[in-house]
């Protein structure tokens, strides 16, 4: 109205200053109407100035129109969305993609299998909910809200006060004073995490298909961060599972009970084996033959037997791939004080502090891993690994050997370098200085590299001199043996812990009294299977994913307020396969190949001093799909439907015979054949 009004006006004036027209246009009323008289009257004439401004908040209201345009058709989609019945979308895809398969359960169902041995799941580190029973000041209104696991939704607001109730003692690697966090009970458990990742949801609700309920499974929840032994010091959780194993079985008429382990639960339930055999008050005083009567089958998904690489990179410098890349594409941001902590640190902070991260610290040194001049893996090539994801095959032998010779070999047996000229470099030209000489209290520069001025983050690093620091990069490279030095240098309280739970070398000489401690019972290199020649052991695991093998370390320039080391994300080359300072090999992005599969291919294949009975083991790979059914990363695995269709079939009573024997598509017996270990 305000620039109708205005026009007018204009319009009368300039009418009274002009001479009249000689020539009428047009015979018009008013602005804009006809005339309904006889008389032809003078047609108002618009005048624009040329330098008049256009009419302010014009730029705006269009601005303002386009917006509630698109919040109109959001509103209007979601809308019709939310009236579409829920099988549209599945229609949609089916017309586009073909009709999908039935899940296993339900094929399974169709072919006649159904429920027959009780089911037992021990879930994986980082996967099992865990639950506040007991908190400091800041946890009010936390009472039985998960910690971990679930939708975190009231502790993510409260970062400083979460990381307070998730650390552990660093002497006792217990509950600090004043907290008690506890594992979640129940199939709920280890359901999801983050309130939409599926983790053992999907293998529960196909067993269900055929059969299975709450009463025929079991979720063998535990504290994750917890050392073995612990959870049944604290907890009583290793009794637990053998009452449950026990009660199982006699309810469902002497069907044996097939285990489900799941990445470190496959060494977590190995360490059971052992202590439900073993007299008390150590052990569970089930006797020799205990898994003989009450153990069908255990099938390990994803099991990391031998170890990870990442573990210790993890608490080296409190990062692995994931944290490179992300340095790669934002540098500078990890290393600000989000949410007033400083990340990195506290990241090592929790890892060192739980003793699961021990655990999983690569076994069976430079035997398994190689050394700095050799490894199993040797002549591996990621370029022969892209041909076969993209689906063309090297068919040809002679093609075959002649990718792998003109590419050249990463030496994975450096799990840790200093620079990437050192990683390459041949053994003899490496000039190395014994990082053990130096004192990691030593006075060099007059202090140590903690400094007051920042923010109260505890890592080890804190109480080592510059000298230690400088020296730990002076000895160049480190293989799978060194490491375990490495670690006890720069972190000994941590390493303190853990070497009075886990080992990391080989037997010599399995019967040797020592070998009956429990902190030998988990790895598979200084114990022994189980006398139960009827027993079948599964191991599952996805192959054809880079996975994190050795790294390429450069010194921080902000050691002072920081860890001191860091991968260097600046070291690439795709021929050695080593991307953002991290070596890969193939694998399921976070268990290689060899740790994954090398005890059931070679170290307790046929009768062994590791598998004294005989009992019969299997390897069944996955080789991933982009898309769809198929999954082999070390989570995204637990959906896949053919093994979930495998486990259900062992559930329902099938053997590894029955089951199609072993099937590779990795050279995993080709690496185990390279490795001379004395069976």
């Amino acid at each position: 109205m305000s620039l109708l009004r205005r026009r007018k006006l204009h319009f009368s004036e300039s009418n009274k200053n002009s001479k009249p027209q000689k020539k009428e246009e047009e015979t018009y009323s008013g602005y804009g109407g006809f005339s309904n008289g006889n008389k032809r009257k003078t047609p108002l004439k618009i005048v624009e100035h040329e330098d008049e401004p256009p009419p302010k908040g014009s730029s705006l209201d269009t601005w303002f129109w386009w917006i509630g345009c698109v919040y109109l058709t959001w509103w209007f989609i979601l809308l019709l969305y939310n009236a579409m019945p829920a099988s549209f979308p599945k229609y949609v895809t089916e017309v586009i993609t073909g009709p999908s398969p039935d899940p296993p359960g339900v094929k399974l169902r169709k072919q006649g299998l159904t429920a027959r041995h009780p089911v037992v799941f021990v879930p994986a580190p980082l996967t099992g909910g865990l639950e506040l029973w007991e908190g400091r000041k800041c946890a009010q209104g936390l009472f039985r809200k998960r910690v971990w696991g679930g939708t975190l939704s009231k502790v993510y607001k409260r970062p400083k006060c979460w990381l307070e109730h998730m650390l552990l003692d660093n002497v006792t690697g217990l509950d600090p004073c004043g907290v008690r966090v506890r594992p979640v009970s129940g199939l709920v458990s280890a359901d999801v995490f983050a309130s939409d990742h599926f983790l053992w949801a999907t293998l529960v609700s196909n067993l269900a298909s055929i059969g299975y309920e709450e009463k025929t499974m079991y979720m063998a929840a535990y504290d994750w961060r917890l050392s073995f032994q612990n959870t049944e010091v604290r907890d009583q959780t290793l009794s637990r599972i053998k009452s449950h194993i026990e009660l199982m079985v006699a309810k469902s008429g002497g069907q044996k009970a097939v285990i489900v382990p799941h990445s470190m639960g496959a060494l977590f339930f190995l360490h059971f084996m052992k202590w439900v055999e073993a007299p008390a008050p150590m052990g569970g005083g089930g006797g020799p033959d205990w898994c003989s009567k009450h153990i069908k089958a255990v099938v390990n998904i994803a099991a990391p037997f031998l170890g990870v690489p990442k573990a210790i990179a993890l608490l080296f410098s409190g990062e692995a791939k994931d944290v490179s890349v992300a340095r790669a594409v934002a540098p500078g941001f990890l290393e600000n004080d989000i949410f007033r902590l400083p990340t990195m640190q506290h990241v090592m902070r929790l890892s060192r502090s739980w003793d699961s991260t021990m655990s999983m610290i690569p076994r069976g040194g430079d035997t398994i891993w190689g050394g700095l001049d050799w490894s199993p893996e040797e002549g591996y090539s990621c370029g022969r690994r892209r041909e076969m994801r993209n689906g063309t095959r090297i068919t040809d032998r002679a093609r075959a050997r002649s990718v792998v010779s003109q590419t050249r070999s990463a030496n994975y047996g450096r799990i840790i370098s200093f620079g990437k000229d050192v990683a390459e470099a041949p053994s003899y030209d490496i000039e190395r200085t014994d990082f053990r000489i130096c004192n990691v209290q030593g006075t060099v520069k007059g202090h140590g590299a903690a400094n007051r001025t920042c923010r109260d983050s505890w890592t080890e690093y804190h109480g080592m001199s510059f000298g230690g620091i400088k020296g730990v990069a002076d000895y160049k490279t480190y293989t799978a043996e060194s490491t375990v030095e490495l670690l006890r240098f720069v972190a000994p309280k941590t390493m303190a812990r853990s070497s009075a739970h886990f080992s990391y070398g080989i037997a010599d000489n399995l019967d040797e009294p020592k070998y009956k401690h429990y902190k030998y019972w988990s790895n598979p290199l200084e114990t022994t299977l189980p006398y139960a020649p009827e027993m079948e052991i599964f191991s599952f695991y996805g192959v054809g994913l880079p996975t994190e093998r050795a790294y390429v370390y450069k010194l921080s320039s902000t050691a002072e307020c920081h860890i001191p080391f860091r991968i260097d994300t600046s070291a690439d080359d795709d021929e050695s396969c080593l991307k953002d300072g991290v070596y890969s090999v193939d694998g399921d992005e976070t268990v290689p190949v060899i740790s994954a599969g090398f005890m059931c291919a070679k170290g307790w294949n046929g009768k062994t001093r590791f598998n004294p009975s005989g009992i019969r083991t299997y390897i069944r790979e996955y080789r991933p799909e982009r898309r769809g059914t198929l999954r082999g990363a070390y989570v995204d695995i637990m959906r896949n439907f053919a093994l979930i269709e495998d486990v259900i079939r062992i559930a329902a009573g099938a053997s590894g015979e029955e089951l199609g024997g072993n099937r590779v598509h990795s050279d995993i017996f080709k690496w185990s054949n390279k490795i001379n270990l004395q069976l």
